[in-house]
């Protein structure tokens, strides 16, 4: 990053933040696959507000740790005692990243699905590797994304959201970027090198003048991100969840067995 000053990573219980001005860096720790759980939710959330505090840095660098970037929110935290917590502390960390004044710049590879997915999305500029898995599996679990139904199509299309949010489909990471989940699709060794690249560009223009450019550029697209995300977490706690399916797609996934439907 060619640093001019660097702090420690502070190691959490689900992230680690390595700060080295101008860039931060913030790297999904629950592996193998990186599976985001409630405390995650919560450090996400935090780490976004101490680095919102600080003037010296101009972009975040989103990535998981080891193979995967994430397989999603953890599916144990869909029961009905925690959904309601769940839905409120993961949108509260994709509206960090939405609202953050920092560019932010996602570097996938491996699994990046679900949850994982809508971080990504969610980011200014997203780098992944080819070979990576991109999805949107929560229909086969009779469930749905709601940060991807908020915000998929304003990136890919209707047609092309509506495919992936309805099938469930995985497609790898050439052809997330070229339908517009991504910037670049680049082989796993050369990923890093890109990321940091794009990372040195930002970081050598003004901090001040970047804010005031995304608040500029997402003025429209943030009023209607946020009231369609809160329209579609109503309807997954006040319909979605009232559903026999959605539990029994959840119930049978923890089973490890095929779902048994019955359409209401």
């Amino acid at each position: 990053m060619n640093p001019v000053s660097s702090i420690p990573p502070e190691i959490t219980t689900r992230i680690a933040t390595h700060l080295a001005s101008p860039i931060a860096r913030i790297t999904l720790q629950n592996p193998p696959l990186n599976v985001i759980d409630i405390p995650m939710m919560e450090q996400l959330s935090q780490a976004l507000t101490e680095i919102e505090e600080r003037n010296d840095i101009s972009a975040i660098v989103l990535s998981g740790e080891g193979a995967n970037f994430s397989a999603g929110v953890n599916v144990a935290d869909h029961t009905r005692d925690k959904i309601a917590e769940m839905l409120g502390k993961f949108h509260a960390a994709v509206r960090a990243v939405v609202s953050t004044k920092k560019v932010t710049i996602a570097c996938v590879r491996g699994n990046c699905l679900g949850g994982g997915a809508e971080l990504a999305l969610v980011c200014d500029m997203v780098y992944t590797a080819d070979s990576a898995h991109w999805g949107f599996p929560e229909i086969k679990l009779g469930c749905y994304p709601p940060v991807a139904c908020a915000a998929l199509a304003a990136l890919v299309g209707q047609k092309r959201a509506s495919e992936l949010i309805l099938t469930g489909r995985t497609i790898g990471g050439t052809e997330a970027t070229n339908i517009g989940l991504a910037n670049r699709a680049v082989p796993e060794q050369e990923l890093e090198n890109v990321v940091q690249q794009t990372a040195r560009e930002v970081s050598r223009l003004s901090p001040a003048a970047l804010a005031v450019t995304k608040k500029a550029f997402y003025a429209w697209d943030a009023a209607h991100f946020d009231k369609g995300l809160s329209r579609a977490e109503k309807i997954y706690l006040e319909d979605l969840m009232k559903t026999s399916d959605a539990h029994e797609g959840i119930r049978a996934f923890m089973e490890k067995r095929e779902p048994k439907w019955i359409g209401k």
